[in-house]
């Protein structure tokens, strides 16, 4: 079993912000593969599909994105996810808008989404999935990744969704993390 987590804060305020590119991204599997969103007593909603007979584990935090980990680690604990099965996709604004860059592990660099399921699995060593959000421009970060992406933007930002979907595809499909880190970094 694999679990696919996007990370994003919930509601229609939030739905097209820099922020959740990581809903997305879950939310592009989602509708490729069939797949339907349910609440779970996790604070998560979670849909699920089959590789190869494999659970593929889509997850999208209910928790707000600074507490992303509240849902993540008893999510991981409850279906016995190991590590390795665990891929979390998240926005970036230190690489530039719709770069995708593939890690196996590495510190939060600022992000709070990241930091939370750091210290609720207590690793950080784990499979994660950045999409560029670019920095701010005249804006605080807080106001950056809480903005929309822009019509110029909206290209950029669709290509490197599609492209994360196509990594998670080819990771789910029986490829190790680093075969795919090899195929789309």
């Amino acid at each position: 079993m694999k679990m696919i987590v996007g990370l994003g804060n919930p509601g229609k305020k939030y739905e097209n912000t820099k922020h959740n590119v990581g809903f997305m991204v879950v939310d592009q599997l989602a509708k490729e593969h069939g797949a339907v969103f349910k609440k779970n007593t996790f604070e998560a909603e979670v849909a699920d599909y089959f590789v190869n007979g494999e659970k593929i584990l889509l997850v999208k935090p209910l928790t707000f994105m600074n507490e992303s980990g509240r849902a993540v680690g008893p999510l991981m604990t409850y279906f016995g996810i190991y590590l390795e099965e665990l891929v979390v996709i998240a926005d970036d604004l230190d690489m530039e808008l719709g770069k995708l860059r593939l890690r196996q592990k590495g510190s939060a660099g600022g992000h709070n989404g990241l930091k939370s399921i750091i210290s609720h699995i207590g690793t950080q060593e784990f499979n994660r999935i950045k999409i560029g959000i670019g920095r701010p421009n005249g804006k605080t970060v807080v106001n950056h990744v809480l903005s929309t992406f822009g019509k110029e933007e909206m290209p950029v930002i669709a290509n490197s969704v599609a492209r994360a979907t196509e990594a998670v595809d080819d990771y789910v499909s029986g490829n190790d993390f680093l075969q795919t880190m090899n195929r789309f970094n």
